[in-house]
Order: C-alpha cells, then structure tokens, then sequence
C-alpha cells in the first residue's frame, strides 16, 4: 500500500508559525509521527512539501502512476484553488483533507473548502493527531477496497 503525504503553503513553518493555532510540532516532527504509524502498517509513505500550487497539482498528478491513495493539507489552497481540486477528482484516488486547526471557528473565508467536495473525509482541528487520523481512515478504506 502507497499513499502520499502532501503539506501545502506555510506548513513548512510549523512550530514556528502561529503557535497557537498550529501547535509546537515542526513539519519534521509530525513527518516523524506519521512515517511510524505507516511503518507499522507495512505502508510506504511518500511525504511532500510545497508553497507551490503547480508544484502540488504535479505532485498529485504523479501520485495518479503510484499511489494507493493521498492524504492533503491544501493550506491557504482549501479555499480557493480549483486547480488542486481538479486534479485530485482526475486522478481518483481515494484522498483525506486535512486541517491542523479547526477552519469553522476561524475567519469566515477559512469556513470554505472547494477540495472537501472531491475527497472521502475531512479532519479538521485535531492538531497534528489529524494526520494521524487521516492516514489510518485511509489505510482502513483501502483495506477494505481491496
């Protein structure tokens, strides 16, 4: 089984970025956490990072060649790219979004996501625990797919 881990725009700066609302937790740590409960799985994870919107499409569009399935934090691009939800209703794979913090108890413009409507399920405001609970709903959706 294959997914691949994407971290949109800004997330490279967690535990430096607004504590508050994103936690203490660096990108390189919540990787560490996420890459165990793959291990432990018998998953291969691919992690991806960028604050490129092409960058993600393409790396989305890739994971169409390999993947199992996609589990995304679109950051910022949750709400208004509909590149990023195009490609993933292209590709079919089974995807998970993903929010750090909870989007309906911040500013009005986070109450709306365009991806959320091409994905199995949304995890929001859990903290780095959601991705957690991302990857293994994906894992068990793929389990049972199969």
């Amino acid at each position: 089984m294959r997914i691949l881990l994407i971290h949109g725009p800004n997330l490279n700066l967690l535990g430096k970025r607004e504590p508050g609302i994103y936690g203490l937790k660096s990108l390189e740590e919540i990787n560490a956490q996420v890459e165990h409960l793959a291990t432990e799985n018998a998953v291969e994870l691919t992690v991806f990072q960028s604050n490129s919107e092409g960058a993600l499409i393409d790396a989305i569009q890739d994971a169409g060649e390999w993947a199992d399935g996609i589990v995304i934090n679109p950051g910022a691009y949750t709400h208004y790219s509909y590149a990023i939800r195009d490609a993933l209703a292209a590709v079919g794979l089974p995807a998970i979004e993903v929010h750090l913090s909870n989007i309906f108890a911040r500013e009005e413009f986070r109450h709306h996501s365009v991806i959320s409507a091409v994905v199995e399920g949304t995890v929001t405001g859990l903290g780095w625990r959601g991705y957690l609970c991302a990857v293994e709903g994906l894992i068990d959706m793929l389990k049972n797919q199969k």
